[in-house]
């Protein structure tokens, strides 16, 4: 039992079931004793006259005088002789003969009482012929409105039981709910919807600690989307304000280049450089906080992934080839998406360099391109899968690759120049096609990072997923 619904309903629901049963149980227990002391001071009285009754007439004056008690008391009787055998040769029950062996509770117990349609009082004593006999009093069945035929529960019970269960239903249900509400909150908003929100009124919110709850949570979420929200629109207005002079140091530093002479050329590229760098920084920051903010507005259109990962592959191959190294492509189906072509150009281009650039000399950058049936069993997936021959990553810095910034140290990110904004662009852009990807370490060294796509639907269904045309913002 996981849910904590479910468990709160059944042991509420057990405890009043126990309660009302053993209630009824207890009140059918309590039989008027005045009843019970009457029957009592008649036993040898009935026995008696009984006894006497079968010596002078036989079973047919024992009968009748059976009757005639049976009429006026409402009582049966049954006497035993010394063999155990009924006066009458008649066939007793078996709880009769049972309890004329003493192996049953008389009426005037606790538990002789629980049983409510064989209760019964039981006396030995000698007759007059000097023999012993044993009476065994059947009493009138208790007309009890809470028992039914046989012993088992009748209307009443049930109907009390179905009540108590409907109470305790409308009670879990009200200790619950505002858990269940501020459960589907909590997995929104772990899955990056800051918005989320418990959805309870402010006019039906509870006074008690769970509502208290439930109002911490909606303020809780509240501040930590104004917090996130402008922790963007700072780095955005950051971004933004940073290319202004950057753009006027680019003019001064070509006037820089005209005026002087042979010198500073060395100083001057230097700056050119650094400049080109921050550059690619504030670019690679307001993609960043475009995908982030989820204001980016795409175009998206049938994309064939084997032409796209070539394009790639060609410019890889020309940047890396004064270390030796190569890029090679295989391609084992054509795959064709529906996506952004600039935007995936720049999520595999990320994955791409990032290969590379840490893969040791005169080894090959692996591209491999295939379609394969998706983890969730949603539909098959483009996958292109990325190896290269470099260090690995450490295992506990896999899940921390694709986070802005991060880098594994930083003398390897000044060696090579990064600034750990790639991968968290290429994860971002791919989640926003649908997408997913991960990185592991390949037994024989180095890096794999595994990028799957849904595949376009097909061509029945292609025209009704192409969207609108709309302006597509640069991602540059």
């Amino acid at each position: 039992m996981k849910s904590l619904f479910f468990r709160i309903f059944v042991s509420y629901w057990i405890a009043q079931a126990l309660f009302v049963v053993l209630a009824l149980l207890a009140a059918s227990a309590i039989r008027p004793s005045h009843e019970i002391a009457v029957l009592q001071a008649q036993e040898p009285k009935f026995l008696a006259e009984g006894v006497d009754a079968f010596q002078k007439g036989g079973e047919a004056s024992l009968w009748r005088y059976s009757r005639n008690i049976h009429d006026s008391q409402h009582i049966r009787l049954y006497i035993f002789d010394d063999q155990g055998k009924d006066l009458l040769r008649r066939q007793p029950p078996d709880w009769v003969v049972r309890a004329q062996r003493g192996q049953l509770r008389t009426a005037d117990s606790f538990w002789g009482r629980l049983r409510p349609n064989t209760q019964f009082l039981r006396n030995s004593m000698t007759g007059p012929d000097g023999r012993p006999y044993t009476l065994i009093i059947e009493l009138a069945p208790d007309p009890h409105p809470w028992w039914g035929p046989q012993g088992f529960p009748g209307l009443g019970v049930i109907l009390a039981i179905l009540v108590s269960g409907f109470v305790c239903y409308v009670l879990a249900r009200y200790l619950t709910s505002p858990i269940i509400r501020l459960r589907a909150a909590t997995q929104k908003l772990a899955a990056g919807d800051l918005a989320a929100r418990s959805g309870m009124p402010q006019s039906e919110r509870r006074h008690d600690e769970l509502g208290e709850l439930v109002s911490d949570f909606d303020q809780m979420a509240e501040r930590l989307q104004n917090l996130v929200d402008a922790q963007r629109r700072l780095l955005t207005d950051i971004s933004h304000e940073l290319r202004s002079p950057l753009a006027r140091l680019n003019v001064a530093l070509e006037l820089a280049r005209q005026r002087s002479g042979p010198d500073a050329r060395s100083a001057l590229d230097r700056i050119d450089r650094e400049t080109n760098r921050l550059n690619e920084l504030i670019s690679a920051l307001l993609t960043i906080a475009r995908l982030d903010g989820g204001d980016i507005t795409i175009r998206k259109e049938p994309v064939p992934l084997e032409d796209l990962i070539r394009e790639i592959a060609k410019d890889a191959a020309f940047e890396c080839q004064h270390r030796g190294c190569q890029v090679s492509v295989i391609v084992t189906d054509e795959c064709e998406i529906m996506g952004n072509p600039r935007l995936l150009h720049s999520a595999l281009e990320n994955v791409v360099r990032n290969a590379i650039r840490y893969t040791h000399e005169g080894t090959t950058v692996e591209i491999r391109l295939e379609k394969a049936e998706s983890y969730n069993s949603v539909g098959p997936e483009a996958v292109v899968r990325v190896t290269d021959s470099g260090p690995g990553v450490p295992e506990n810095a896999l899940d921390k690759l694709f986070q802005p910034f991060y880098r594994i140290d930083d003398a390897r990110g000044r060696q090579t120049g990064g600034v750990g904004l790639g991968l968290a662009i290429t994860e971002k852009a791919v989640l926003l096609h649908g997408g997913s990807v991960r990185a592991a370490n390949r037994p024989q060294g180095g890096l794999m990072v595994e990028v799957r796509l849904p595949l376009l639907p097909q061509a029945s269904d292609a025209g009704a997923a192409l969207p609108a045309d709309v302006p597509t913002e640069s991602l540059r």
